[in-house]
């Protein structure tokens, strides 16, 4: 007779990582949840007490973290990796003002590990906390036929809603609009593969050698979570109107600021950018080991800018220091809608 076990799904150990969880996503949890122990489905109220929509929209966002968990894999650090997959999802949310509610996830393991599993929900659940959204649900997929022994993949799903009437989608953008960039907390979770390639392959490194022009190892530099920017827009959103004062907002992944920023630009209109914030270190030290012409850099990864606020010239002081004021986060006027 087979088992389930001999096939590589143990129940038990199954049993024991769903026990975990429970204490970590309860930690997300706001009053517009609705507690269903058991069930099947996660439940949350639209409208609350404290809603102000009249004319709500759902705005939904998946995406998963690439190949920088490769590097997690072999630095064996789990723990901040959720937070990426957590960014990923509300960052595009909140490019049209959305508030993100709440949020779902997905880990394929090839094997049940109480231990690890763990791990990677205590990042998931920080990213929530961090964007002030529930973590709702979601599912584990033991596939031991589909993944290598200590490699797992993620995918992450996130849920927000906004008035309609102050939905912003680029629209609104006008000549002589002016350009916001807000810091990034170093290379996010795009270009990964172009990473790795210079660092393991190419400069032969290893995730715990120390790099001295960064001050940190190799794994502390290439794990750095992906920086969430909810509160920053949201603070934002509070103090200046979507589309009459703020016209556009951009999530700078793959592609760089030039596409990112130009996927909201209305036709017969050009970003005019000024090169003149810092640079974190980790993208000179990558660009030095591999060789790596200027060009492709600023195509593939996002250079210290994460995201970027399309604004109208007269509140393009007040915004900057509210950005400062508010979050903290370093924020530089950084081109002009041309």
């Amino acid at each position: 007779m087979v088992s389930y076990k001999e096939s590589g799904v143990d129940l038990d150990i199954y049993a024991e990582s769903m026990a975990r969880l429970p204490k970590l996503v309860r930690r997300t949890f706001s009053d517009r949840v609705i507690q269903l122990d058991g069930g099947f489905a996660g439940l949350f109220q639209l409208h609350s007490k404290t809603s102000q929509y009249t004319n709500p929209v759902l705005v939904s966002c998946t995406d998963g973290v690439g190949t920088k968990l490769k590097v997690a894999f072999q630095a064996n650090r789990h723990n901040t990796v959720g937070i990426d997959l957590v960014a990923m999802s509300v960052n595009d949310a909140i490019c049209c003002g959305a508030q993100p509610l709440f949020f779902l996830d997905y880990a394929a393991m090839p094997k049940d590990d109480p231990d690890l599993l763990e791990q990677i929900i205590t990042g998931i659940a920080e990213g929530c906390l961090q964007s002030g959204c529930a973590l709702l649900g979601g599912e584990t997929a033991i596939m031991s036929d589909m993944y290598q022994p200590g490699e797992y993949d993620l995918a992450g799903f996130c849920v927000g809603v906004a008035e309609r009437d102050n939905i912003i989608d680029g629209k609104a953008i006008q000549r002589g609009d002016v350009l916001i960039g807000i810091e990034s907390s170093g290379l996010h979770s795009n270009g990964y593969s172009l990473v790795r390639k210079i660092v393991f392959d190419i400069a032969k490194l290893s995730v715990d050698d120390f790099v001295p022009e960064l001050g940190q190892t190799v794994a502390d530099a290439l794990l750095e979570p992906t920086r969430i920017y909810v509160k920053c827009v949201s603070a934002i959103l509070e103090r200046f109107a979507a589309n009459a004062e703020v016209s556009g907002i951009a999530h700078i992944t793959g592609g760089g600021l030039q596409e990112n920023v130009g996927r909201i630009l209305p036709s017969g209109l050009s970003l005019e950018i000024d090169r003149s914030w810092d640079v974190p270190k980790v993208f000179s030290w990558l660009q030095r080991l591999g060789d790596v012409e200027g060009a492709e850099m600023e195509r593939v990864f996002n250079l210290g800018i994460g995201l970027a606020l399309v604004v109208r010239p007269a509140i393009a002081e007040d915004a900057l220091s509210l950005i400062a004021s508010a979050t903290g986060f370093r924020a530089w006027r950084i081109g002009q809608v041309r």
